[in-house]
């Protein structure tokens, strides 16, 4: 080969003349194998971020999180719950392998394995292959997870009841409370305090502001019981039990 055939000289440099085998083709030589990021790619994303955004806030409007009372670590009986995409590990740390002299297991070691795992899978698994059926070990350890968090989610909210919870916990507007009223004097000397609060607001038991009820449904309450509530709580006369049903009739009614 001649001293600079085929080469431009450029500074100090030597480049090929017509060599274009680095240079990548236009995407308008593989027809119906790509597309243009702009617009055709981006209006895709669009449309399926919008479409899952109006599912997700439909799901809101029919399903909406339920809101409780404001944290007290004061309140005895109080199970406190994580949010939903929590409750795996919530379940996690029950078993016997992950709690107790092993926390540092369900806490650190196996939640790091996990996202360890994740942020390492683009560098471990390097393979040409895209279809699940020809990457069997990305494929079942992805089914195996998803499998494991599913049924750890499911494991863990099957356990609560939320209608009572809600109950119990739900929010209670103030009130202002009359301790020098006659039934409030039978409330503090029947030991309804324990269960229900000083002020009414609810500890072990419901909250007795704005239950809705009326003095005879919550004398026979009283009397009968009801849910977790026992029979013959109530010992006092029955003058007394009128004036507590009223008053706990008229709270919050306003």
């Amino acid at each position: 080969m001649h001293r600079g055939k085929g080469m431009k000289f450029v500074g100090d440099s030597r480049v090929r003349e017509n060599d274009d085998r680095h240079i990548p083709k236009d995407y308008s030589e593989y027809p119906g194998r790509t597309e243009p990021f702009w617009p055709n790619f981006l209006l895709k994303e669009w449309l399926a971020g919008a479409v899952f955004l109006v599912g997700f806030l439909c799901l809101t409007v029919a399903a909406p999180a339920p809101l409780e009372t404001m944290a007290d670590p004061t309140t005895p009986g109080y199970i406190p719950l994580p949010d939903w995409y929590f409750l795996f590990l919530y379940q996690l740390l029950k078993y016997p392998f992950a709690s107790g002299d092993f926390v540092v297991v369900g806490t650190v070691i196996i939640p790091g394995l996990a996202f360890g795992a994740l942020f390492l899978a683009p560098f471990l698994d390097r393979g040409p292959e895209r279809r699940p059926t020809r990457r069997p070990i990305a494929t079942s350890l992805m089914l195996i997870s998803m499998a494991a968090v599913f049924y750890l989610t499911w494991e863990a909210a099957s356990h609560v009841d939320w209608e009572a919870r809600a109950e119990k916990n739900k929010i209670v507007e103030d009130v202002e409370i009359d301790k020098e009223s006659a039934g409030y004097q039978v409330y503090s000397s029947q030991s309804c305090m324990s269960c229900h609060g000083e002020n009414l607001e609810g500890a072990s038991g419901p909250p007795l502001i704005g239950t809705g009820l009326s003095p005879e449904e919550i004398q026979d309450i009283a009397v009968n019981g009801t849910g977790s509530m026992p029979a013959d709580q109530f010992k006092g006369s029955d003058k007394e039990l009128q004036q507590l049903s009223e008053f706990i009739a008229g709270l919050g009614s306003e």
